[in-house]
């Protein structure tokens, strides 16, 4: 089975504060984005990697590449306008003879290969896979001057790698843009396919705000 993952890396860091964009930022002493990147080739020593960067840091990429002596096999995409065009340009340098696809954001380093293999499987088996988490805290509504009370009840956390069949995620990147395009299982969603889920793992965390950067550190 060939196997491919687009790791989106698109992120300029605004809310963490730092001039580094923060799939760039280090973590024992080794950019973020690498991190990523092993944990898919723990998973397959052999699986295509394309990472999706804007095309102004690709070349910085390339230098933290030198720099940290990594080596793993991986091609590199210009990013779009959005994340929807990111993925779509990473997809048209496919070829049809993959099975499985998957998408991962690029700043959640924490992915453990169990997860990986289960989103895989699972798409394999029906299609698509998408790993979440429930919410365990009390939600809440804010609306101008006044608040209300979400039932938490069926109510998730959705994570990456979010994982399709090959013909899937293909004809559903063929439709035209829309703003409700938040992942890929909305995008996938909209073109009529079942969106199958499985078990997620709290520490798969998408690195956002300084705090974050401790407590991935830790977890590592």
């Amino acid at each position: 089975m060939k196997n491919a993952v687009i790791i989106v890396a698109g992120g300029i860091g605004l809310r963490m504060g730092n001039p580094i964009p923060k799939q760039f930022m280090l973590i024992r002493n080794k950019p973020i984005l690498m991190h990523t990147v092993e944990k898919f080739i723990v998973f397959d020593n052999s699986i295509n990697i394309i990472i999706v960067l804007p095309e102004k840091q690709i070349q910085m990429w390339q230098k933290l590449c030198a720099a940290h002596d990594f080596k793993y096999k991986h091609a590199i995409v210009a990013g779009g306008i959005t994340r929807f065009h990111s993925v779509q340009n990473a997809l048209k340098t496919i070829s049809s003879d993959y099975e499985i696809i998957a998408v991962h954001d690029g700043v959640r380093p924490l992915v453990n290969p169990e997860t990986i293999r289960k989103c895989f499987e699972l798409a394999m088996e029906k299609g698509s896979a998408i790993p979440v988490i429930q919410v365990n805290e009390s939600l809440r509504r804010i609306q101008q001057n006044t608040t209300e009370i979400i039932n938490r009840e069926g109510v998730c956390i959705v994570q990456t790698p979010q994982v399709f069949r090959y013909d899937i995620i293909i004809n559903s990147y063929k439709q035209a843009y829309a703003t409700e395009f938040t992942d890929d299982a909305s995008v996938v969603e909209k073109s009529g396919y079942f969106i199958n889920y499985t078990n997620g793992q709290r520490e798969n965390i998408k690195i956002t705000f300084p705090s974050d950067i401790n407590l991935i550190e830790r977890l590592i």
